[in-house]
């Protein structure tokens, strides 16, 4: 039997790389249950291969936070998730704020 070529190896490699194995709707169930999360929603910003996301969270947890402070409660609930990608926006927001930010 013989070695893969280089060209295989590459696009074996590239597969990989291009699946972290972390969905929008995993993501969405994660943030709902460890975040009492109001509103989630989650952009796939990668073309569906799972690298790169934005989202818009909605959590009554957020309550006298500052943005790194809410920033840090998200990842640290994301810690396995985020790993996994290559890049994670979030946008935080208290259910107020999202009610005074939806009126406008």
């Amino acid at each position: 039997m013989s070695a893969p070529s280089a060209a295989e190896t590459d696009a074996q490699a590239e597969g990989v790389a291009n699946t972290s194995g972390v969905t929008t709707e995993s993501l969405q169930r994660t943030i709902t249950e460890k975040l009492e999360a109001k509103h989630v929603d989650i952009e796939d910003m990668s073309g569906g291969c799972g690298q790169m996301f934005q989202a818009m969270i909605v959590s009554p947890l957020f309550e006298k936070k500052n943005s790194l402070a809410r920033h840090r409660l998200v990842n640290s609930a994301l810690k396995s998730e985020i790993a996994a990608i290559h890049a994670w926006t979030p946008k935080c927001f208290t259910p107020e704020e999202w009610e005074k930010k939806q009126s406008q």
